[in-house]
């Protein structure tokens, strides 16, 4: 065996070895991008309408939570009615320090103090009948 059939072989045992992985992520891209494929985009009216009924359902502290990163982790300003369901929750499951984070997230997803005036003003009747007040309002 001379010195570059030597070299040679393990070369190609690697070239086989990388062709045979990138023909496995081929095929998983293309089942990952059907499956994909499958389910449309959500409309802001589906989000809202899934979201507000998520609120209402609502046991527990934990639930609540995890609903609020969700609501919040998407790339939109929740809606009103979403807000309020949230609130109504953070009542319900007596955790008054999440309903005034309700108001902390809101703030920093309207990304405008304009935009963040107006879900309080539409917000102010719910928030008296539930005594919650934002952050600024408590001082802190």
């Amino acid at each position: 065996m001379n010195r570059l059939t030597a070299l040679s072989r393990p070369l190609a045992a690697t070239a086989r070895v990388q062709i045979a992985r990138s023909a496995v992520a081929t095929r998983s891209a293309i089942q990952i991008r059907n499956y994909s494929s499958e389910h449309g985009e959500e409309t802001f009216e589906h989000f809202t309408e899934r979201f507000v009924k998520f609120f209402d359902n609502v046991d527990d502290v934990f639930e609540l939570q995890r609903g609020l990163n969700n609501a919040f982790g998407y790339d939109l300003v929740p809606s009103p009615s979403v807000i309020a369901a949230a609130l109504k929750a953070s009542r319900r499951v007596d955790d008054y320090a999440t309903a005034v984070r309700v108001f902390e997230g809101l703030k920093v997803k309207a990304g405008s103090d304009a935009l963040y005036k107006q879900y309080l003003d539409e917000l102010a009747p719910l928030k008296t009948e539930l005594g919650v007040q934002t952050k600024e309002e408590l001082g802190l």
